[in-house]
């Protein structure tokens, strides 16, 4: 069942699709993490440029990173029916930093394409 009291409707959209999304990245739910994106999901790798496909992606290796990223801060700076904008701050186990933007864009509701740009922060103190 939706949580509906999150939902704020603008037109016909709903915006829901971030709190699904982060719900299912905290809670290490790779099948609800999955229901976010479009069976065309492309993801952009920020290091390289690299682009993607689903069936490209390492599920296994991604499920690793959510159990793994300490994350320190996260907000959505932007979301409507085409488009969301997140902002993150991110621990690992090595002490290293990075503050990563993600931009998603969607596709019939769902998440198609994610780019990301990442900047590494000093060790916290």
């Amino acid at each position: 069942m939706q949580d509906l009291s999150y939902q704020k409707n603008v037109g016909r959209f709903s915006l829901s699709l971030f709190k699904k999304y982060t719900e299912a990245w905290n809670e290490s739910d790779i099948s609800a993490f999955l229901e976010c994106h479009h069976d065309d999901y492309e993801l952009v790798s920020h290091s390289t440029g690299e682009v993607k496909k689903m069936d490209d992606i390492d599920w296994d290796q991604m499920m690793g990173w959510m159990v793994a990223a300490n994350v320190e801060k996260h907000r959505c700076i932007y979301e409507n029916a085409d488009i969301i904008v997140e902002h993150q701050t991110i621990g690992y186990e090595s002490g290293d930093r990075e503050a990563l933007m993600l931009v998603h864009v969607l596709k019939d509701g769902l998440i198609w394409r994610t780019e990301s740009g990442a900047t590494p922060l000093p060790p916290k103190e």
